[in-house]
């Protein structure tokens, strides 16, 4: 039995908010039919509903690229879509703050860039500016970004949702890519809940992308690898050490942004990710597990040469895993009042943040 009587037009794969921004964006055009199918019993439900939140800027991104154009046209349309539909939100600005003298020449990069990308309102500040913004922060240089914003992807990811099914489009949980079958002019798309036909296919499936693609008889070259993203809450007594948002300067031999402090929208501080391997793609804690995932890992040439170059920061990450001494050591430069006991004794949540892409002729990360 078809999950749809009638052949649709596209077939959207995976109900993240990639998904669901995709599916909206189409669902705008006159007589187009469309079904998002997401596995899970509910939208949002990995790494849009497991990340910090933060509405980025533009600041990281080399000037010109594809992914600064983006990410700034991106920014002010999620601000104006949040104050529409009345999403919870704020413009509250962060704060990158360099530690010591090693890291200002990388500070200095991310100013030029972020001018490059048109941030309004970027600002360098000293030792004592940065206490004016964040008093219990300490560094010796800064840079206040004010267009860094928070907000609740899981409600904005329903908020696109909705304009989806008002505009006649589907949405169907619970329905897992099993297979999928090419016709001459069509696919057909097996799900637990039925099949579903349709003249064309996009693929939102997240850490399951590269599997989706090789079930359309597509080989995308590359395999992801799963990293678990950690978090913890600061206590409440301890919340008032962080305003809004403290980074670091991150490391550019790494695609991460560092360990920072980021005030929810709701309320609370968090600080994380650090970024451990995880054995499973969907490994939220650390004792997940499984045999096909790491079976695949350990097939693919590029995890053990990414491994062989990045061994010891790897292990450092497993370490601050175990350890909220260590994971609290770094960010002590930043806020120096907070330590081990202003954290949750055990990560509050987990998150697939952290993702390589990579090809099998090269470790290096794509995304």
């Amino acid at each position: 039995m078809s999950l749809s009587p009638h052949r649709l037009d596209v077939a959207i794969i995976g109900g993240g908010i990639v998904g669901m921004a995709t599916a909206m964006a189409l669902a705008e055009r006159p007589r187009l039919s469309l079904v998002v199918l997401e596995a899970e019993q509910r939208l949002a439900a990995h790494q849009t509903g497991h990340n910090s939140g933060v509405i980025h800027s533009g600041l990281y991104y080399k000037p010109g690229s594809l992914k600064a154009r983006n990410c700034v046209a991106g920014r002010e349309a999620l601000y104006r879509f949040c104050a529409e539909q009345g999403i919870a939100h704020e413009r509250c600005g962060k704060l990158v703050v360099a530690t010591h003298p090693g890291e200002l020449a990388a500070l200095d990069e991310l100013e030029r860039r972020g001018r490059a990308n048109g941030l309004g309102g970027l600002r360098r500040l000293s030792a004592a500016e940065i206490r004016e913004h964040e008093p219990h922060a300490a560094g010796i240089a800064g840079l206040l970004v004010p267009e860094t914003g928070i907000v609740d992807y899981a409600a904005v990811t329903e908020a696109f949702a909705a304009r989806v099914r008002a505009s006649g489009g589907a949405i169907e949980t619970g329905a897992r890519v099993r297979r999928v079958r090419r016709l001459a002019d069509a696919l057909v798309i097996e799900t637990p809940r039925g099949a579903v036909e349709c003249r064309g296919l996009v693929n939102c499936a997240g850490l399951h992308s590269d599997r989706v693609a090789r079930l359309c008889g597509v080989e995308p070259g590359l395999a992801i690898v799963p990293f678990r993203g950690e978090y913890y809450e600061l206590a409440p007594e301890r919340a008032h050490l962080v305003r809004n948002l403290i980074y670091p300067v991150p490391d550019p031999r790494f695609p991460f942004l560092g360990v920072h402090f980021t005030r929810m929208v709701r309320g609370g501080i968090e600080a994380g990710p650090n970024a451990v391997l995880a054995l499973k793609r969907e490994g939220y804690a650390r004792a997940s597990f499984s045999l096909r995932d790491v079976a695949q890992l350990a097939a693919f040439p590029g995890f053990w040469r990414m491994a062989a170059r990045n061994w010891r920061m790897g292990f450092m990450e497993s370490w601050r895993s175990w350890s909220t001494a260590a994971f609290v050591a770094p960010r002590g430069e930043l806020v120096p009042e907070i330590d081990a006991p202003a954290l949750a004794c055990a990560p509050r949540r987990w998150s697939p943040t952290g993702r390589w892409w990579m090809t099998s002729a090269s470790s290096r990360p794509l995304a």
